[in-house]
């Protein structure tokens, strides 16, 4: 009975607008750890190591890497943007400045020609010229405010396409429900100023990491899998889109295969495009990155990593690492293998740190952000 009426009181999001402001999301569990990171308990492949390359970074989220060196990283919770520089080369990062704060859920940050782009709830701006004015308070500029407020999924993860549109998502405001607006449960894009704002892609429930393959051209997205399902049931999802409008089927149809039980009635999952991986049920994927350095070794070219949040609407905890997708000499995506595990204990459920983006470097590592540890760390090889 308990069970049942907690569903009711999510699928209305009367439980989930409380549970937010008591705990958010990226600190559901409280810290499972004292004093500092325990990166010796993390897996990695031979010859990979795992460094703190940046700590007291408050719900570190996405990131954007300048070719001047700077790091920019955007918070959800916290409502701030840093920028991160490593001044001496050491691979630790020994400079932060608060660029921007009190922003709303400003999750997304992305570079163009030296300008920084940042997404809000409803809203994306723009700071020009950014390496060279780099301060406390920076000057921006509002160049597209025509989004929902909906915060519901409403946190954005935003990146330039091939074909120099920014894209930004834009969530479901809901677990699960028909949305009365057709920009809820889409991906859009619009040109660098922030005109010519289309819908290109519909049907996600809501993605926060996408990347574009680098050899074919295709976008590959993750998307969370809705709530109250079950444990097992449905898993979050890896698409692929080879034009614009498609429909990747929610809310009638999850993981390809499977209709939803309140929405689903009269549909084909048939009529909506399916899945090239299923990642696992409420494992939430959230930053996908193509390799395309030179220091892993030749098989991990062109190859995807993806960090998996973790659970929260689960009674067995699962994700809180980063997999590996594999793809074969077509550049079909075949499958994921972990790449580095240990922020979760299976043995008693407790975690200390959850995935959140990953951004390559020039040398060829890649970092990853943690928005509960407040860190990011640097992969590299030594193999």
């Amino acid at each position: 009975m308990t069970k049942l009426l907690i569903s009711i009181l999510f699928s209305s999001g009367i439980l989930l607008a409380c549970f937010s402001k008591i705990n958010p999301p990226s600190k559901v569990f409280g810290p499972d750890y004292e004093g500092n990171l325990p990166l010796d308990t993390l897996q990695l492949p031979e010859g990979f190591k795992i460094d703190v390359y940046a700590e007291g970074v408050t719900n570190a989220r996405s990131m954007a890497y300048s070719p001047d060196g700077t790091l920019y990283v955007s918070t959800r919770n916290e409502g701030n943007v840093y920028a991160l520089k490593d001044t001496d080369g050491d691979y630790k990062v020994d400079s932060k400045t608060t660029i921007l704060e009190d922003l709303t859920l400003p999750n997304g940050v992305a570079l163009r020609n030296g300008d920084l782009y940042i997404a809000e709830v409803n809203r994306i701006l723009r700071v020009k010229d950014i390496a060279n004015n780099i301060k406390e308070g920076v000057d921006f500029e509002v160049i597209n405010e025509e989004y929902p407020d909906k915060k519901h999924h409403g946190w954005k993860y935003i990146a330039f396409g091939p074909d120099d549109k920014l894209y930004v998502p834009v969530g479901a405001p809901c677990n699960i429900c028909e949305s009365e607006e057709d920009i809820f449960n889409t991906i859009t894009r619009m040109d660098p100023d922030g005109s010519n704002m289309e819908i290109v892609h519909s049907g996600i429930r809501n993605t926060v990491g996408f990347d574009w393959h680098p050899v074919t051209g295709d976008l590959y997205f993750t998307d969370n899998g809705r709530d109250w399902m079950g444990d097992d049931q449905p898993e979050c999802e890896l698409n692929r889109a080879t034009e614009a409008g498609m429909h990747f089927g929610y809310p009638y149809c999850h993981q390809g295969n499977l209709l939803d039980p309140k929405l689903g009635e009269g549909k084909s999952c048939d009529d909506y495009i399916a899945p090239v991986l299923k990642l696992g049920p409420h494992t939430a994927p959230l930053g996908i990155e193509f390799y395309t350095g030179e220091m892993f070794p030749s098989e991990y070219k062109n190859q995807a990593f993806i960090a998996r949040h973790g659970s929260w609407n689960r009674e067995k905890k699962i994700g809180y690492d980063v997999i590996l997708v594999e793809f074969d000499a077509n550049n079909n995506a075949v499958r994921y293998t972990p790449f580095i595990t240990g922020w979760l204990n299976n043995e008693n459920d407790k975690v200390w740190g959850r995935p959140v983006d990953i951004e390559q470097l020039p040398d060829g590592s890649i970092l990853i952000s943690d928005d509960y540890a407040d860190a990011i760390y640097r992969v590299y090889y030594e193999g």
